[in-house]
């Protein structure tokens, strides 16, 4: 053997020898970065895990009776449908500014359809639905062919959507005793279930069910993967093969289908039919999915960290208020964890870069 190929060999050799004595000093702190990156979840199960233990430590059984933990689930299950359409189209590092509008107008469509026109409420209902995946399908349209930004097809799309809500409906509300006497089938997912002290609407049945259905898509079967994909690299998504036009017109369609199925849920939570509620709630699905975990920059984030993430906020709203504090208090302490979580999430990126 020559002598440049003993010097060629040594190099090698403690390159690899660097490479092991590298490895094995990765610090306490890289471990839990790398932990963090693979299970992006855990930071808003650990945040909700140690709310729930303070304000139970604070109010005792005040706090943590059957009842009081139900109602938490009751005042985020529509942010819980909400928040899973914006999951998936931040996964494709989208956003919606549209879900709200979307998920009152179909409940108007649904209202209006049942009392204004007299169509069976079944029949009205499946209107409502199919509104919302038209609305889906014309943002995932202008996205994914068009080619436009998605934060200006939706703040457009939300306009549009919130100004023919009001002129359709003429601003009038349908009320709770109207649609008792005749349409109780829009008050489905506010009927309730008593479980000993607890107390669960279908309403929060189905968004539990609906989240682990996701959950499950987006991580065992091709589609989920390739949701994942494009908001990881659009680019590099399509030269391995996945059809990404296909693919966003469809996550925003299903997006749109569940702000409909929301709107259905709000008309059994409030029990009327107002073109003004639910106004706030794109801001709310947004501040799940931030402080969920899910990456605003797309292809990384779990929809059960959305779940966790609206948890959190209901768990600091019932908590403060039962303290008696001021409500101010529960924005700021909102807002301190939308920032913490994306601080949070660019360290972890870290990992990735």
């Amino acid at each position: 053997m020559s002598k440049s190929q003993q010097d060629f060999e040594s190099v090698l050799s403690d390159s690899a020898t660097d490479v092991a004595s590298f490895s094995q000093k990765k610090t306490l702190l890289d471990k839990i970065q790398s932990l963090l990156h693979a299970n992006p979840a855990l930071v808003p199960l650990i945040v909700l895990m140690l709310s729930l233990l303070v304000f139970g430590l604070i109010l005792g059984e005040k706090f943590f009776s059957p009842f009081s933990l139900t109602l938490i689930l009751q005042q985020v299950a529509i942010v819980g449908f909400v928040g899973a359409a914006q999951t998936l189209i931040i996964i494709t590092a989208g956003i919606d500014l549209s879900v709200g509008a979307i998920m009152v107008l179909s409940s108007v469509v649904m209202g209006q359809f049942t009392f204004r026109y007299g169509l069976p409420v079944e029949f009205a209902i499946l209107c409502g639905l199919g509104v919302g995946a038209i609305c889906g399908f014309i943002n995932g349209f202008l996205v994914a062919v068009v080619k436009l930004p998605p934060f200006i097809v939706t703040l457009g799309m939300w306009q549009i959507v919130l100004a023919s809500n009001f002129l359709y409906s003429a601003n009038e509300t349908i009320r709770s005793q109207d649609i008792a006497e005749k349409a109780a089938a829009l008050h489905f997912f506010g009927e309730k279930v008593k479980i000993g002290g607890a107390v669960f609407t279908y309403g929060v049945i189905f968004m539990v069910v609906l989240v682990l259905v996701l959950n499950y898509i987006l991580n065992h079967t091709a589609w989920g993967r390739h949701v994942y994909a494009i908001g990881d690299d659009s680019d590099a998504a399509e030269l391995s093969g996945v059809q990404v036009k296909k693919t966003l017109i469809s996550v925003y369609v299903i997006a749109g289908l569940i702000c409909a199925l929301a709107g259905w849920v709000l008309i059994g939570r409030i029990g009327s039919v107002s073109p003004t509620a639910g106004q706030f709630a794109n801001i709310e699905s947004i501040t799940a999915v931030v402080i969920g975990g899910i990456s605003l920059f797309g292809g990384r984030g779990s929809i059960m960290g959305m779940l966790f993430g609206a948890l959190i906020v209901g768990v600091f709203s019932l908590g403060l208020r039962l303290i008696g504090t001021d409500p101010q208090w529960t924005y700021m302490l909102i807002g301190i964890l939308i920032i913490s979580a994306v601080a949070i999430d660019q360290w972890i990126r870290r990992v990735s870069a």
